[in-house]
């Protein structure tokens, strides 16, 4: 079950190291979590009685990213995905904890209660992470014993999740800023080939940029080609071999 006794006031600084040292090795979301979770697992389990975490991170125009300390888990994830609810789901719509003490109690969501049983687990306990307003996580305990609403290792888990979330949150924003210079710079590569195709054909047509732009996009849509690859092969049938570069400075 989850460790009672928690000090009053801890603040699970080791938490911040924790989660500094795991993101420079696991710059992924994936690995991130899981390594998280691990920790969150190791950290809050009672000796002999130990839990099982899963995190599971919901970002705009992003699969959702989910990971374990236990790869049982992931069929009980996917169970909440695929009926629409559950624990883990009402905890993020709600942005409040929720604890099923005993699942053999739990009568709300029947058919994942009996599956997360059948992994030997007997309570859930699942806490809001607070990330950035169109981002939204969950992280999810699983003990193989009931666990009572005033146990002191709910008060411990929420504040562990609190300071993990600060963590988590500048993690999540780092690996935001990395997609979007990724794709500036793809963005920039295109627009690259795209301009000086478009100079081509003004200097071989005579004409406007916006008329030699026209006839680019006309080839892409007759040859049911990107116009990347329309415009590439103007660039190498110009310089007589293939290869751009951009320049762009970090």
């Amino acid at each position: 079950m989850l460790k009672a006794g928690v000090p009053e006031g801890e603040d699970f600084a080791d938490v911040a190291l924790h989660l500094q040292e795991s993101f420079l090795q696991n710059p992924e979301v994936e690995a991130f979590l899981k390594d998280l979770a691990a920790y969150a697992a190791s950290r809050l389990g009672s000796s002999g009685h130990e839990c099982s975490c899963d995190i599971t991170v919901l970002r705009p125009k992003k699969p959702v990213a989910s990971a374990g300390s236990h790869p049982g888990l992931a069929p009980i994830t996917q169970l909440e995905s695929r009926h629409g609810d559950g624990p883990g789901l009402l905890a993020m719509r709600t942005a409040e904890t929720v604890l099923v003490a005993d699942l053999r109690r739990e009568r709300r969501w029947p058919e994942y209660a009996k599956a997360v049983q059948g992994h030997g687990f007997l309570s859930v306990l699942s806490v809001p992470a607070a990330l950035d307003v169109d981002v939204r996580g969950v992280v999810t305990f699983y003990c193989p014993q009931p666990l009572a609403a005033d146990n002191d290792g709910v008060f411990a888990a929420e504040a562990f999740v609190r300071q993990a979330s600060k963590g988590l949150k500048l993690a999540l924003r780092m690996l935001k800023l990395e997609e979007i210079r990724d794709g500036m710079s793809a963005a920039m590569q295109t627009r690259t080939v795209i301009d000086l195709a478009t100079g081509a054909i003004m200097a071989q047509n005579r004409c406007s940029q916006a008329a030699a732009f026209k006839l680019l996009k006309d080839a892409s849509n007759t040859r049911n080609m990107k116009l990347r690859e329309v415009t590439a092969s103007v660039v190498e049938s110009v310089a007589g071999a293939a290869g751009t570069f951009t320049y762009f400075d970090e």
